[in-house]
């Protein structure tokens, strides 16, 4: 049975990098608030969430179940192909 809090973390980061790429929504509002999503930090926004995201990857393979571990690469390479289509990584 997947974890909720591991769920959420990974979907917290991945809307977290989606908002500032230009995704904004009700859920990422406040990452707007914050100042996350200005013009100059967005991209590294989006890039530290990606980094972040790579690291759980690696530090809990063999670790998650099937949900878990598909919903992890899933964002991974969601943001990966963003960020690609936004020019940079």
């Amino acid at each position: 049975m997947s974890n909720a809090e591991f769920v959420g973390l990974v979907n917290m980061l991945h809307a977290t990098a989606e908002a500032a790429l230009g995704d904004l929504n009700a859920a990422t509002a406040s990452a707007a608030r914050d100042g996350l999503l200005a013009q100059d930090r967005a991209r590294q926004t989006a890039e530290r969430s990606l980094r972040l995201l790579t690291m759980l990857s690696e530090k809990t393979r063999g670790n998650l179940d099937f949900t878990e571990a598909d919903l992890l690469s899933h964002a991974i390479n969601s943001l990966r192909e963003r960020l690609q289509e936004t020019g940079g990584n």
